[in-house]
């Protein structure tokens, strides 16, 4: 049980905030460090007006187009990700949401991956309904992403063309279906704290497996290409956070850790995260993947220091 309540995370020090958010994850989830790898498998022209994203058609990007990537492609990503240290490899394809044939060939690609490099495989597709889900977990699929984006109240604040429910439904329906569920969100869009406890908070009643956090990183060309930079200790507190709220669950750094964070990347971990996405995001580079688990490995003598006290 944690230290600190939900109605002490806005006032408490950070650094008493980050010190229990720590405790609590060396004491439910110990030394263990998640790595993961996406790859962007269809970009662009997404029916979807989501305002931070550079691959909806509603917005003028730069963002590239291209349709589904083919099974050998997607098999040679996989085994670099498994060489790179990932333990997990996700497709990733812009769009509402696949239907029919489109979840037939994402099927094949999933059955090839397992069959042949062997690591995990997770999607992040959009809106599925169960059939869906089933039929991808049947191909191999072991966990299915799908962000609630932001708190229900601020939903409608960044997108328009479906709704909060549709993405709960959604996460429901890959539960029911045997799989895990990888869910969080993004911060920076112009929510306040109150709307990222609320997230954390969703997420715990879901019971997601792994909640990946994301850093806006304003793109051009999208209606928050403006928005400005979260600060650093925002970001902290708002690690610790959810930590504190869902102490279980990984918690995974994404995008704009090192565009937003920058030197003080190092301090989400000891803030409660233990895991983190590498080699990059769906529009934005990331960083030499050697270079990460340089880090990777620093982290983890430094909590089992601390886990030693």
């Amino acid at each position: 049980m944690s230290r600190i309540s939900a109605s002490d995370i806005k006032s408490a020090p950070l650094s008493e905030l980050a010190s229990e958010a720590l405790r609590l994850k060396l004491a439910h989830r110990g030394l263990s460090f998640g790595l993961c790898t996406i790859s962007n498998a269809r970009s662009g022209r997404c029916s979807e007006d989501c305002a931070f994203c550079a691959q909806s058609s509603w917005h003028q990007t730069r963002a590239e187009v291209y349709p589904l990537k083919d099974i050998d492609t997607l098999v040679a990503e996989a085994e670099a990700a498994k060489e790179s240290g990932a333990s997990r490899f996700s497709i990733v394809t812009s769009g509402k949401g696949p239907k029919g044939a489109e979840i037939e060939a994402l099927c094949r690609r999933i059955s090839a991956i397992r069959a042949r490099v062997g690591i995990d495989v997770c999607c992040s597709v959009g809106i599925v309904d169960r059939a869906g889900l089933e039929a991808m977990k049947e191909a191999g699929l072991s966990r299915f992403h799908h962000n609630i984006e932001t708190s229900e109240r601020f939903f409608p604040s960044i997108c328009t063309t479906h709704t909060f429910g549709e993405r709960l439904a959604t996460i429901e329906a890959a539960k029911e279906a045997g799989l895990e569920v990888c869910a969080g969100g993004i911060i920076g869009l112009g929510e306040d704290m109150d709307d990222r406890i609320s997230m954390a908070e969703r997420l715990k009643e879901l019971d997601v497996d792994s909640m990946p956090l994301n850093i806006l990183v304003p793109i051009e060309g999208t209606p928050l290409a403006d928005r400005p930079l979260l600060r650093a200790a925002e970001i902290i507190r708002t690690i610790s956070a959810w930590r504190i709220i869902h102490p279980r669950a990984a918690l995974r750094i994404a995008g704009g850790r090192e565009t937003v964070l920058k030197e003080f990347e190092t301090l989400a971990f000891f803030a409660g995260a233990d895991a983190m996405l590498i080699g990059g995001y769906l529009t934005v580079r990331g960083r030499d993947v050697a270079t990460d688990i340089a880090m990777v490995e620093e982290v983890r003598e430094l909590w089992m220091a601390e886990s030693a006290r």
